[in-house]
């Protein structure tokens, strides 16, 4: 017996509505509405054998082990009409369960599901079952398209809090399904389709109607979004808390449906990082990364701030921890509050330097995913392939320069997620998704924001450099693509100003901001550092990149001369391909450019203006260390390895012989071996941490610092040393300092500069750490040390054993004519009245 249409109705306590329901189902089967096309006859009245062996529909009802009467109605209604089926669970299993029984169970060519209260009337089939007939493999009603009548709505809490959930499952679990309201009970699908998703769904709950469209989409079968009528029905069982268990399901799905090429590639950038990190892991809180010169101490400095401003729900872009009584901008500095504030309780409970390996591990080994994610999106589908061109995207020399103590370089996890959809909005001509692709850009420019700024600017540079001479070599594209990203640009736009509105203007306007940083004159890179070997790497030699950078931290190049010569020859390979000019122009733009406003030809005395002086000056990039653009180098370099690398495994001719194919394969994944093993970083070095003094470690200094007063280090914590900020976080962030580490205003221009603003006292006692001579101290320079000491509110001076101290020492006994003290490890001066 043919049946064109099986209608399946999940139900689980509906003993009140489920009669009404199915005597409306039948009635519409049965009547005039029923006779649609080409499913014929549905049917006239007649006695139950007759209609029976001229059934043209069916009707299940799936019992989900209801403890009511809405199984016996179902039975009613069974033995009413053959056409009618009982399907029954032995308990409640969830709505995804019973749609799995009830679909299994029919034999319709066309399979309608729809929700027991009828929200959308059985009338609305007919627009449904038009779907199908032009084509689509399954229709969607919705409550969300255009031409859609709500004619009852539900509370507006509750259709607020189904809207949000409803947004989080399309963006977050299950991004690029294409379908507005996902969870609307009234669908049509081709039964034989039907069958086969619902035997490979997995879910027992509301998050099955994903789980079958997200199979339809991979599976290529179009699928048409409905607007259809909806009256929201009293005695729903579709509860707020519903939409986060779906989400939940939907995440877990999302996790079990992982490729093991993927999780194995995660485990392995995991691994890589730990590799870099293991000097520190060892023991996060007595190990130090010398080369980080005195950003290691900085930057915990920040996560312990961070978390203790969150705990104590204080001002987040401000505090006078450092730099009393002036204060610090936060947000005018790089304290990452897009990652310090999550960890916040690992630092609460493990402490900061513990925090700031753990987000410095994970982060790099998520900014190697995400760029592996993209390329396998975007560029290649060889999971090994796209590896290596990720690796070397996120472990380049000048990532790992940058690991040293930056996470703000390193940990750009974000920077692939706002590219790929940038690219979505370029595909999108129908202009369908740009509100949709462009509030998710606006929310993930913001979070990039409170992760990094400059690597933020960094990366719009590379985007543009990309987009212009893809623009050139496809005009056609250029032209289609432009419209829906302009409009999607806006609406980013639109989302991240009002989000970041008030902490951009206090980093720019509010307390302790500062006009521009002043870099010196020498920021750019060498010609020779493009070709050169950095300190970590393998081939590298620690003089050679001294010499050709400003500190170990900032070798932004070094990618060796056997990778640009690789790059080169990829480059001419593949130079037919519109993707490979674009990449290549966008390395060597950003190579040029980060060679400074003006640079050396090397071997001579001759000086060239270099590509960057006419963008020197502009607003922004007035901040930016040049020698960094060269960092946009690395997943330029990495995604033209990848293609390399992935016509050479997956190319099936690559000469005319088997044996030739074979070799040539052989030599050119060799070739890249060579290229990159170079460059293979070496572990961060680390060595064992001062020990911190017992005056701070075990609290002796609250004898000596009352409320409103300040501990002075001397000297006073600067960019050259800044051990005392590492003394104060071991106090739990118990007093306040002057000086310090940070980036914040000097002089009436308001100019940046690194540290605190100088004042007499601090430069006598950074001259004497810095030459070993004690000067001789005039009245003039006491009178100065009582003004300064004044200032900064000073309870107590505090020298710690280290170079010259006996210089310090003298100096600071002759400026307060009176000795020092010797107290737990640390000479001090009391400056109470009566000490």
């Amino acid at each position: 017996m043919r049946v064109d249409l099986t209608v399946v109705v999940p139900a689980y306590n509906e003993e009140r509505r489920l009669g009404p329901t199915l005597a409306a189902i039948r009635a519409y089967l049965d009547g005039p509405g029923g006779d649609r096309g080409d499913r014929g006859d549905l049917g006239d009245r007649g006695d139950k054998d007759d209609a029976s062996a001229r059934a043209q529909w069916e009707l299940i009802v799936v019992d989900d082990g209801s403890t009511d009467r809405t199984a016996e109605i179902a039975v009613q209604a069974e033995s009413d009409d053959p056409r009618v089926h009982l399907v029954r669970s032995d308990r409640n299993r969830g709505k995804g369960h019973a749609l799995r029984l009830g679909v299994l169970a029919s034999r319709g060519a066309r399979v309608l599901i729809t929700d027991a209260d009828l929200a959308a009337p059985i009338e609305e089939l007919e627009h449904l079952d038009k779907a199908l007939t032009d084509g689509h493999a399954a229709a969607i009603g919705s409550r969300a398209g255009a031409g859609a009548t709500i004619e009852a709505r539900q509370h507006r809490l509750r259709e607020l809090m189904g809207r949000t959930g409803n947004f989080l499952i399309r963006t977050v679990a299950v991004p690029g399904i294409g379908i507005r309201d996902t969870q609307c009970g009234f669908k049509l699908f081709d039964g034989d389709r039907a069958r086969e998703a619902f035997a490979a769904s997995r879910l027992r709950g509301w998050g099955i109607d994903v789980e079958i469209l997200r199979y339809f989409r991979r599976s290529g079968w179009p699928v048409a979004e409905v607007p259809v009528r909806w009256a929201h029905q009293e005695g729903s069982k579709v509860r707020p808390v519903d939409y986060v268990k779906v989400l939940a399901e939907l995440t877990a799905l999302r996790a079990r449906a992982v490729r093991p090429a993927d999780l194995l590639v995660a485990l392995l950038f995991l691994a890589m990082a730990v590799t870099l990190y293991s000097g520190r892991w060892i023991a996060p809180g007595d190990r130090y990364l010398p080369d980080s010169l005195q950003d290691q101490n900085q930057w915990e400095w920040f996560f312990a701030v961070t978390a203790d401003n969150v705990r104590h729900l204080q001002n987040p872009f401000f505090t006078t921890l450092q730099n009393h009584p002036d204060g610090v901008n936060l947000m005018a500095n790089t304290v990452m509050l897009g990652l310090s504030v999550p960890f916040a309780p690992v630092t609460w409970l493990f402490g900061p330097a513990a925090a700031l390996n753990a987000a410095m591990t994970l982060g790099l080994a998520a900014t190697a995913f995400a760029w592996y994610w993209l390329i396998v999106r975007r560029l290649v589908r060889h999971r090994g392939a796209a590896a290596v061109g990720a690796a070397l995207a996120a472990f380049a020399p000048p990532m790992v320069s940058h690991a040293h103590a930056h996470p703000n370089f390193m940990v750009l996890f974000m920077i692939p997620l706002i590219i790929d959809r940038a690219l979505r909005l370029c595909e999108d001509k129908r202009g369908t998704r740009v509100v949709r692709d462009g509030v998710v850009l606006g929310l993930f420019t913001t979070y990039q924001i409170f992760l990094g700024e400059e690597p933020l600017l960094l990366a719009a540079l590379g985007m543009v450099l990309f987009a212009v001479a893809y623009g050139v070599v496809r005009r056609d594209v250029a032209r289609a693509a432009f419209r829906p990203l302009a409009r999607g640009i806006g609406v980013a736009l639109a989302v991240t100003v009002p989000l970041v509105a008030f902490p951009l203007y206090w980093q720019f306007f509010g307390p302790q901001s500062y006009t521009s940083v002043l870099h010196g004159d020498n920021a750019g890179n060498s010609p020779l550092a493009l070709l050169s070997f950095a300190e970590r790497s393998l081939a590298g030699n620690e003089k050679t990149a001294e010499a050709l950078s400003q500190n170990p931290t900032e070798q932004n190049a070094f990618y060796g001369w056997p990778l640009v010569a690789l790059a080169f020859a990829i480059v001419v390979r593949f130079w037919e391909r519109a993707a490979v000019k674009a990449l290549a122009f966008t390395a060597v733009a950003a190579a040029v450019l980060s060679l400074g406003p003006k640079f050396r030809i090397p071997l001579t005395d001759i000086v060239l203006p270099g590509p960057w002086a006419p963008l020197a000056h502009l607003p922004l990039f007035e901040s930016v260390i040049e020698s960094r653009v060269a960092m946009v180098c690395a997943p330029a370099l990495g995604m033209l390895v990848a293609l390399a690398l992935a016509r050479l495994l997956t190319s099936p001719r690559l000469l005319t012989t088997p044996r030739r194919t074979t070799a040539t394969r052989y030599a050119g994944v060799a070739a890249v071996a060579l290229a990159l093993l170079p460059i293979v970083p070496a572990p961060l070095r680390a060595v064992e941490r001062a020990e911190v003094p017992a005056f701070f470690a075990d609290g002796t200094w609250k004898r000596y610092v009352s409320d409103g007063e300040s501990l002075v280090p001397v000297p006073l914590p600067d960019p050259g040393s800044a051990e005392a900020l590492h003394w104060q976080t071991t106090a739990d962030l118990g007093f306040v300092l002057p000086g310090g580490y940070f980036n914040g205003p000097w002089g009436p221009d308001r100019v940046g500069i690194y540290g605190a603003s100088p004042r007499n006292t601090s430069n006598l006692l950074r001259d004497v750490r810095s030459s070993g001579r004690a000067p001789q101290i005039t009245d003039a320079w006491r009178r100065a040390a009582r003004d300064d000491l004044a200032y900064w509110s000073a309870g107590v001076l505090v020298l710690t054993p280290q170079p010259h101290d006996g210089e310090l020492r003298e100096t600071v006994d002759e400026l307060l004519d009176r000795p020092g003290k010797w107290v737990d490890g640390v000479w001090i001066w009391d400056l109470h009245k009566g000490s």
